[in-house]
């Protein structure tokens, strides 16, 4: 197989910028965030993704339909791949939350919000499922949030748990690249803004294979 998967994370918003805890809140996408999403939709395009999916919040919906009106493809919308939910700190700023909680705050435990293991469940799963869906060549592109993604992929590398804070965060409208193969799951890029490139290396024969 050679399936490959690109996740991509929504362009800027305002709470963004903010730094205000979006979670589940269906914030959209301001205006840098609109040509985020046309730039790097541009790019992505040249990859010919045969099956886009997205988060059903606007702020990835609306990133994905970026990629979908260059391509022609319609964007399947997947309520899975949604945000971790943020309980009571949504619409809080990291300033405010730091200071009402401070201990939760040290392990990044809302209140009443979602476990990272059960957001890394829901959006691993999603991801498998939909590129179940996609031909063994294909490319799927796959559009959704920042700390979904990144513990989504942690989930699809089988990296324990005490190590998933050795994948670092995705940018505003920033990509990671996996490649399916007969081993598993690989990642080729991470928090790329560039199109990802074959590699050549000495690491393995996987390395120059993939």
């Amino acid at each position: 197989m050679s399936r490959r998967v690109v996740c991509w994370r929504h362009g800027q918003t305002r709470w963004n910028v903010e730094h205000r805890f979006q979670g589940h809140s269906d914030i959209p996408l301001n205006e840098t965030g609109v040509a985020q999403a046309a730039r790097a939709a541009a790019m992505l395009a040249a990859l010919r993704p045969s099956l886009i999916v997205s988060s059903d919040l606007r702020r990835a919906a609306d990133t994905a339909r970026a990629l979908g009106s260059l391509t022609g493809l319609r964007v399947e919308l997947d309520e899975a791949l949604r945000e971790r939910g943020g309980g009571e700190w949504e619409g809080l700023t990291s300033t405010e939350i730091k200071a009402r909680w401070p201990e939760e705050y040290a392990s990044w435990s809302p209140p009443f919000g979602e476990p990272v293991s059960d957001v890394a469940d829901r959006v691993a799963a999603a991801i498998e499922g939909w590129a179940a869906k996609t031909d063994e060549d294909g490319t799927l592109v796959v559009a959704s949030h920042g700390a979904a993604l990144r513990l989504g992929i942690c989930r699809l590398l089988g990296l324990p748990q005490d190590l998933w804070s050795a994948i670092g965060g995705l940018g505003n409208c920033s990509w990671s690249v996996l490649h399916e193969g007969r081993s598993g799951w690989r990642l080729l890029e991470h928090n790329a803004g560039t199109l990802p490139e074959p590699v050549s290396s000495d690491d393995s024969p996987a390395a120059t294979a993939s």
